[in-house]
């Protein structure tokens, strides 16, 4: 049964990734309902999912393209059969040495055949077409959902703050006659996000799938999401990667990029970014995504001091580089050492399962892999009271 558990533990991680409520409780719950139920039954396996991964009405649409998804089928909702999750059952034939007393034990062993967590940690480099599909479609079930921060204005509330205006008004209905208190507390609101793609000949294995995660990111965080991408030249692909569909928001994107496979100038384009976007609001306060590599063929030095603009501004400084996930791989390229300093997360973006991680850093998750700190101890040797001050001004 130990692959069974699995194969549904890998369902509920894709549930959790494209957004549903699919935490450990309720995965034990799926786990526990499936002992009174037919395993191999993709009927029962539905049901069981989604009486315990779902939390309300809203999380079911999103629940059945996972199952679709994740065991190749459709669901139970549209009223055709659902095609069983693709297990199989090997038997384990006794010894001939068996005594004829004994009674012939049989071991069923569930073998999952999913090529989902399979390809999960696959690096999107090395796919051939048809796997290459199957990322392309789970990563746009991926629901990469900025964090909450705390806004100016309040709200109703059960405790906190004592909210006089609503006191009072109360006080004035009820005749002056002092019922209760009422309180109030802050808001809270996504952070705005902004991703730089690097398009560079180096990043051209990696581009097309980074580019349709920034497709999902931006259909799941809406106006607060901004996209770039760079190389030799920085375009906004904000407005081309609003369609719903990923392979029509694809298509413009490629259109409106000139510089696909080119050249990389990432310290130029960071300065453009700050100069014409990022210094007048869409980085101040923002999760700053750059995917890249880090091969600079302009001044590191330039990228290095546009980082360091980057983050006083930004509230958060994510840095994916596919290459992180090779054994042995140390940032010895000029860009990467300069701008390894700056980086608040430092992850990669090589696979299904990296963009996800990915995505919950987006979604302010901590990061399991923090850049080394630099020889001078800080970021790029800025005092206690300096980063102090940065971190006053990026809240």
């Amino acid at each position: 049964m130990r692959d069974g558990t699995e194969t549904i533990i890998g369902f509920a991680r894709t549930v959790r990734a494209a957004g549903g409520p699919a935490d450990t409780e309720r995965v034990q719950a799926m786990l526990g309902a499936l002992d009174h139920l037919d395993v191999l039954d993709p009927a029962d396996v539905y049901w069981a999912g989604r009486f315990t991964l779902c939390a309300d009405p809203e999380d079911i649409a999103r629940y059945d393209r996972c199952f679709a998804a994740y065991f190749g089928g459709r669901t139970a909702r549209s009223g055709r059969r659902v095609p069983p999750p693709a297990v199989r059952r090997h038997m384990v034939v006794p010894s001939p040495r068996t005594s004829a007393g004994e009674e012939r034990a049989t071991d069923v062993r569930l073998a999952t055949a999913s090529g989902v967590e399979v390809l999960r940690n696959r690096d999107v480099a090395k796919l051939n077409a048809a796997e290459r599909a199957e990322v392309n479609r789970l990563i746009a079930l991926l629901a990469a959902a900025a964090e909450q921060r705390r806004s100016r204005r309040f709200e109703p509330a059960a405790g906190g703050r004592l909210d006089p205006a609503r006191t009072i008004r109360e006080v004035l209905r009820r005749g002056g006659e002092i019922s209760a208190l009422r309180h109030r507390a802050h808001r809270t609101r996504p952070r705005r996000v902004v991703l730089l793609i690097d398009v560079s000949g180096s990043m051209s294995p990696y581009a097309d799938a980074l580019l349709r995660f920034a497709h999902a990111a931006a259909r799941a965080g809406g106006r607060g999401v901004e996209v770039f991408s760079a190389g030799t030249r920085l375009t906004r692909l904000t407005r081309e990667l609003r369609h719903r569909d990923p392979d029509t928001a694809m298509a413009a994107a490629s259109a409106a990029i000139p510089d696909w496979s080119g050249g990389t100038r990432l310290g130029e384009e960071l300065r453009e970014f700050l100069d014409r976007f990022g210094q007048r609001g869409l980085a101040r306060g923002a999760v700053v995504v750059i995917a890249s590599d880090g091969w600079e063929r302009g001044d590191a030095g330039l990228l290095g001091a546009q980082m360091a603009r980057l983050h006083r501004l930004a509230h958060r400084v994510v840095w994916a580089n596919p290459h992180k996930a090779r054994p042995g791989y140390e940032p010895l390229a000029a860009g990467m050492a300069a701008a390894l300093p700056y980086i608040d997360d430092f992850t990669s973006g090589h696979s299904l399962g990296a963009l996800e991680d990915l995505a919950r850093l987006i979604g302010g998750a901590p990061s399991a892999a923090k850049p080394p700190p630099t020889r001078s101890g800080g970021r790029g040797g800025s005092s206690p009271l300096e980063e102090r001050s940065a971190n006053a001004r990026r809240a």
